[in-house]
C-alpha cells in the first residue's frame, strides 16, 4: 500500500523540479547547504563544550541530506516544524547564520531574542515553526498548522518532521486518525536515524518498517533513502503533491543516520565503530562532492575554496554572537502575555 504519486498527477500552484532537473546548479545548491549544515554543526560542538552556551545540544552531523533535498522541493510559502534537532532548519531555509548562532547563545540578535536557544528555535518570518523539546509534540502541532492553512483557503503544505523515538507516542496515533479523517495537508517525515536517545528500533518495536505505521489509517506512506538529496527530493516533491491537491497527508519515512550521538552528553558506545564507519561511506556531502567533480560541474579546489568559504561564514557568526547583548531582564515578560491585560509590562 506504499506509494509513490506521479508526476503527471501533480497539481497546485508550487510545481517542484523533476528528477531530469537534478543538473549543477540543483548539486551544488545541495552542496552547499549540506557544507553549511556540517561546519555550523561542527562549531556548535566545539562551542558547547567549551560551555559558550548551555542547555541541550543535539546535532544534525550525517542528516545532513533530508534537510537540503527538502530544500530544494518545498513550495516557497510551506511550513516546517521538527524536533529539538533543529539548526539545520533555518540555515538551509535562508535565516542568517550569525542569528542562528546568536540564538543558540541566548542573545537577543537571535531569531527569537535568545529566548528559544537550540532545542526551541523558531523562525516565522520563513515559517519556521520549530523547534521542540517535548517528544511527539510537534506532530500535534504540524497537524494543527495545516488545518489552519485549509481552513484558510491556503494551498501551502506542511512538512512535519519526528524521529524514531517518537513514533511510540500515543499522540501520532490519534493525530494520524484526524490528519486522515480531515485529509489536512501535511507530509508527516520520520527521520529514523535507528536510535530514540541510545536505544535501536529494533528494542522498541516490533515493526522496524515505521512507514507501516501510516497504512492502519489508509495514510498513503513510503520508505525513502535518506542518504540521498536526490530520491529526498523526489520523496517530497511526490508527497507534497498529493497533499496539495486535497488527498489528505502523506508520510515517509527517511531512513538516515546521525555520526554523533544523541546529544552532546551522548558518547554513543551503543553503536559499533564498524557500523557508524559503514554509514560514514554513504556520507551524503561525500557523494554530492563525487558527483560535481565526476560531471566537471566544479573542480576539486573550488570546492575546497567553497568549503573556507562557509567556514569563514560560520567564525563570522560565532563573533556576532559573542558581541551581541543578552536580552534585557524585562524581556521575561514580554513575549507571554498579552500587553493590553497586564499594562504593567512595557513593550
Amino acid at each position: 500500500m506504499s506509494e509513490t504519486v506521479s508526476s503527471k498527477t501533480r497539481k497546485g500552484k508550487q510545481p517542484a523540479p523533476q528528477a531530469g532537473a537534478f543538473g549543477k546548479e540543483v548539486h551544488l545548491r545541495w552542496y552547499k547547504d549540506m557544507l553549511l549544515m556540517r561546519r555550523f554543526e561542527e562549531k556548535a560542538g566545539q562551542l558547547y563544550t567549551q560551555q559558550k552556551f548551555g542547555g541541550f545540544c543535539h546535532l544534525y552531523i550525517g542528516q545532513e541530506a533530508v534537510m537540503a533535498g527538502l530544500a530544494t522541493a518545498m513550495g516557497k510559502d510551506d511550513r516546517i516544524i521538527t524536533a529539538y534537532r533543529d539548526h539545520a532548519h533555518p540555515l538551509v531555509l535562508g535565516t542568517p547564520v550569525g542569528q542562528v548562532m546568536a540564538e543558540l547563545f541566548g542573545r537577543s540578535t537571535g531569531s527569537s531574542k535568545g529566548k528559544g536557544g537550540s532545542m526551541h528555535y523558531f523562525d516565522k518570518e520563513r515559517n519556521f515553526f520549530g523547534g521542540h523539546g517535548i517528544v511527539g509534540a510537534q506532530i500535534a502541532m504540524g497537524a494543527g498548522i495545516a488545518f489552519a492553512d485549509k481552513y484558510r483557503g491556503g494551498n501551502q503544505v506542511t512538512y512535519c518532521f519526528m524521529g524514531d523515538g517518537a513514533m511510540r507516542q500515543g499522540i501520532l496515533h490519534e493525530t494520524f486518525n484526524m490528519a486522515m479523517n480531515w485529509k489536512l495537508p501535511v507530509v508527516f517525515a520520520i527521520e529514523n536515524n535507528d536510535y530514540a536517545m541510545g536505544t535501536s528500533v529494533e528494542r522498541t518495536s516490533n515493526v522496524h518498517e515505521l512507514y507501516k505505521a501510516g497504512l492502519s489509517y489508509g495514510m498513503p506512506s513510503a520508505p525513502v533513502n535518506g542518504m540521498s538529496c536526490q530520491e529526498v527530493h523526489t520523496a517530497f516533491a511526490d508527497a507534497a503533491a498529493h497533499v496539495r491537491a486535497g488527498n489528505g497527508p502523506f508520510l515517509l519515512e527517511l531512513k538516515t543516520y546521525r555520526y554523533r550521538g544523541h546529544s552532546m552528553s551522548d558518547p554513543g558506545t551503543y553503536r559499533t565503530k564498524e557500523e557508524v564507519e559503514e554509514y560514514k561511506q554513504r556520507d551524503p556531502l561525500e557523494v554530492v562532492r563525487r558527483e560535481i567533480i565526476a560531471r566537471q560541474w566544479a573542480t576539486a579546489g573550488q570546492l575546497e575554496q567553497m568549503d573556507k568559504d562557509v567556514k569563514a561564514e560560520v567564525e563570522a557568526s560565532v563573533k556576532f554572537a559573542e558581541e551581541s547583548p543578552y536580552p534585557a531582564l524585562e524581556e521575561l515578560y514580554i513575549d507571554v502575555y498579552k500587553q493590553q491585560d497586564y499594562p504593567f509590562i512595557k513593550e
